[in-house]
């Protein structure tokens, strides 16, 4: 798919991945649409920084709210005049130790499955018929690699990232051909909110763990998804490095 004059919709677009994610597609011609929950000015920012009102603009959404969700679609239709693109990126993290079961609490799991699973759910849904009116779309999901087993930040986290892994796979079957579903699963990142809050100790094993024993760099990210966008490919991207 030719990117140049595509409507992206970036959930978390305002994040540290989120930022970089915009910036590969808008270098890929798209306008974009950053979507943040609660900092307004931050992603104000970033849409000015893509070129403002004409290129780029801010839109606020609470993702697990059904209706927010509904009503982002159409005021990224009613700006742009198109959909065509969705990256799911949007997550919510705690560090709760794995053993911590009590620290586990309903609300944490249930805000973390909310966020990280639920809402990509709810806006699959939301952007769909527009992408089919225009005879196509991509959409990216954000997972990571403690989606891939038991680690990461908590058990609820992972819960929700290997959950996030299996929808793919599931929208993959349901949208296609016209509508390509991929993930990217990236590890350990920093300067992001979701990783600023996990124990030092496991971000130090993290940073030395990994195969080029640093941290991923998020605009490698970015350009994978911006290669998902414009490739008529289907994978599973796991981010190791």
């Amino acid at each position: 798919m030719d990117l140049d004059g595509k409507v992206a919709v970036v959930t978390g677009g305002n994040g540290g991945l989120g930022q970089r994610i915009c910036h590969a597609l808008a270098n890929a011609g798209c306008h974009i649409a950053v979507v943040y929950a609660q900092s307004r000015d931050e992603a104000e920012q970033v849409a000015d920084d893509l070129g403002g009102d004409s290129k780029a603009a801010a839109f606020q959404c609470d993702v697990t709210d059904p209706a927010q969700v509904e009503s982002l679609a159409s005021g990224v239709v009613a700006k742009f005049g198109r959909l065509d693109i969705l990256v799911n990126d949007a997550a919510y993290n705690k560090w709760i130790a794995f053993d911590d079961l009590d620290g586990m609490t309903d609300d944490e799991w249930s805000r973390m499955l909310a966020v990280n699973l639920t809402g990509p759910m709810m806006a699959i849904k939301a952007v769909v018929p527009e992408m089919r009116r225009n005879g196509g779309g991509r959409i990216v999901n954000i997972s990571s690699v403690a989606g891939l087993g038991p680690q990461g930040s908590s058990i609820g986290y992972a819960v929700s990232k290997a959950g996030l892994i299996h929808l793919t796979k599931c929208m993959a079957v349901a949208l296609a051909p016209d509508i390509l579903v991929n993930c990217v699963a990236p590890g350990f990142l920093e300067g992001t909110r979701a990783t600023a809050n996990l124990d030092p100790e496991f971000q130090a094993r993290a940073r030395t763990g990994s195969l080029l024993r640093r941290p991923v760099d998020k605009d490698d990210v970015g350009r994978q998804v911006a290669e998902f966008c414009a490739k008529y490919i289907y994978r599973l991207m796991f981010v190791l490095f």
